[in-house]
């Protein structure tokens, strides 16, 4: 058994690593593609870019291996199973499950480590990789005045050059919209030439402009006439040097702006702000309960009199009864001023209320964010073993090695994986499911697959077997069989030639009746209620074997090559459609009955075809013993 181990650990763990080092490439080429505006255009050093990649890499390893663990392990089985040595293994008595017991306690382990890289380092990298985006997306763009279109990354700025020179760096033909001070006091400056440079501290562009002329708005901020004119300012100048404030350095962010964030915390710092975060959210509702009850209720209505007797009243005196004899005996003017003190008093505590309901929304939505990032931990780590539960034991039925198909399996699965996972966190994050439910959708849905697939792994099914659903789609739609006769050594019996005439042309006479009756499709309804049994062709594929078993005992080889031209008729056969009630229910179910009736219909359009073929072969054959007989 050691051997079996060690002979199974180093098929598996090459491909593990090399299917790692694939599946890693590729997260890191989504990571990419997702953030590659936040990265070109920026002049940032080749070192930056490389310390986020290495970060982006830490961050993408607990994602990708679940997925290299799938591919693995699908390959190593199912190159196994098709070289036919997990049959030899078999053959000796070792069952599946004890073949896989190296590979368990690997994926186990590869769990662990999982676990513990996404609690010790993935929080730290997450937390340097995004302060590296915040950053680039703080980073002033790389100066790239295009040809022939205004330049608009300057703030307060807008430039139009018209011809660029090259090899001198010169600007040809310039327009420039300066609103610095603002759109009021904008000012144009039109230019023959000019350069642009960036200063030594890289903090400013100096703007160098030859022969031009420059337009300023003087006008006030004061409210003008539409017919007012608005006085300007004209300029005419030979050199001109124009400083603007452009910080083309790199500055790295601070790193405590993503300290806060569930992405860069551990389990115990997540622990930690949940239970916090909860408990202040329980006294704050509390405290905010009584707050409301006292200035809403208490303060407003206690001490006020009952208007119908005089009396203090015994409860609130908002039900008390005589409170609209006495507002309407009031005069309009006091009845004013109480309406607009009740809607006061109304929009004061729902200003309250949402200013209140704002930060408790903001405060449950940071709760759920951690909670689901606390289990995704668990569940992350977990998907290793459930990746393994499903890669070998498909391995083993599919019986399949290599890139191809292996490949093309686990990318479903994993993709299958990936819109659940997500659907499901974000449904816990949004409230609308509970937080377990949501985070642990993924891993109930791999758990069941993996536990089935094991199943009928170990019990040697072939529901997943290529061979065996190319067999049975072949009976569904109906694939033609060739038939393959040759003649006998020895004959007992020689075939009545004049009697299997005369069987063929009857044959021929009933087929024609047969096909004239279902020249057209079935109603839908008629269909489910006769049932698929049909006693007239049953009888009609009876009698051409009985000719074809009379005729394999002819010497001539003419005759048996033609035999051969006779297509395999196969009526449908479905026992279910015995029993009525099973019947009308697939009938009634949609789209159950619909597939049905359909592949029905494609079976009987090519039942067709067999026969007009049979009936030609047939013409053939009597044609052949007319000849024989004439000679």
């Amino acid at each position: 058994m050691k051997r079996l181990y060690i002979f199974v650990l180093k098929t598996f763990l090459p491909l593990l690593l090399a299917t790692f080092s694939i599946c890693l490439f590729i997260l890191l080429m989504q990571f990419l593609w997702r953030y590659v505006n936040d990265m070109v255009g920026k002049g940032v050093s080749i070192g930056v870019l490389g310390e986020m990649f290495f970060y982006a890499s830490l961050s993408s390893i607990p994602l990708a291996l679940p997925l290299s663990i799938l591919l693995a392990s699908l390959m190593t089985f199912g190159s196994l199973a098709e070289h036919l040595e997990l049959l030899a293994i078999k053959a000796s008595g070792t069952s599946l499950i004890r073949i896989m017991k190296p590979l368990i306690y690997s994926a186990v382990a590869i769990a662990f480590i999982s676990f513990v890289f996404q609690n010790n380092i993935v929080p730290k990298a997450q937390m340097k990789m995004y302060t590296i985006l915040v950053s680039l997306r703080q980073k002033s763009p790389e100066l790239d005045i295009p040809e022939g279109s205004f330049y608009k990354e300057i703030t307060g700025y807008n430039v139009y050059v018209r011809h660029k020179d090259k090899k001198g760096g010169m600007l040809r033909n310039m327009m420039i919209y300066d609103y610095s001070k603002g759109f009021e006091n904008a000012a144009v400056i039109v230019a023959d030439s000019g350069q642009l440079n960036v200063s030594a501290d890289k903090k400013y562009l100096v703007l160098t402009l030859y022969s031009g002329e420059s337009f300023e708005n003087l006008g006030t901020r004061r409210t003008r006439n539409v017919n007012e004119k608005i006085p300007y300012r004209r300029e005419t100048f030979v050199l001109r040097d124009i400083l603007i404030s452009f910080d083309t350095n790199f500055n790295m962010a601070d790193e405590s702006i993503m300290g806060g964030r569930d992405i860069s915390k551990s389990i115990k710092e997540l622990t930690t702000f949940i239970d916090s975060t909860a408990q202040r959210r329980d006294s704050t509702n509390r405290e905010t309960a009584v707050r409301f009850k006292q200035n809403v209720y208490e303060n407003t209505f206690k001490g006020t009199k009952d208007f119908s007797s005089g009396r203090k009243p015994v409860s609130d005196s908002l039900f008390r009864q005589g409170f609209k004899i006495y507002f309407n005996r009031l005069n309009v003017d006091n009845k004013i001023r109480y309406l607009q003190q009740a809607k006061s008093k109304v929009d004061q505590v729902q200003s309250d209320y949402n200013i209140v309901m704002h930060w408790q929304s903001e405060e449950q939505r940071q709760l759920r964010s951690h909670s689901v990032q606390l289990y995704n931990r668990f569940s992350l780590a977990l998907s290793c073993i459930l990746f393994f539960f499903i890669g070998a034991p498909l391995g083993a039925i599919i019986r399949k090695g290599g890139l191809g198909l292996p490949t093309v399996i686990s990318v479903l699965l994993f993709i299958l994986y990936y819109v659940t996972d997500n659907f499901g966190s974000k449904m816990a994050k949004q409230g609308v499911w509970p937080i377990g439910e949501g985070v642990w959708l993924s891993s109930v849905v791999l758990a069941s697959l993996g536990a089935f697939l094991t199943y009928k792994a170990a019990n040697d099914s072939t529901i997943l077997d290529l061979e065996a659903w190319n067999m049975f789609f072949q009976r569904i739609i109906g694939k033609r069989e060739l038939r393959n006769y040759s003649r006998k050594e020895v004959i007992m019996t020689p075939p009545d030639y004049q009697a299997d005439q005369e069987k063929m042309l009857q044959w021929n006479e009933q087929a024609k009746e047969y096909l004239k009756n279902h020249k057209k499709p079935i109603f839908y309804l008629s269909f489910w209620k006769k049932g698929f049994t049909d006693t007239e062709l049953n009888h009609l594929v009876e009698t051409q074997e009985s000719i074809i078993d009379d005729l394999l005992n002819s010497e001539e080889v003419l005759v048996i090559g033609k035999l051969m031209d006779y297509p395999v008729i196969r009526p449908l056969q479905w026992k279910f459609s015995d029993r009525k009630f099973i019947r009308w229910f697939c009938g009634i179910v949609f789209p159950i009955g619909i597939i049905i009736y359909v592949i029905a219909i494609l079976k009987q359009k090519q039942l067709n075809n067999d026969l007009i073929v049979s009936c030609k072969v047939n013409e053939r054959l009597i044609e052949e013993f007319a000849n024989q007989l004439y000679e």
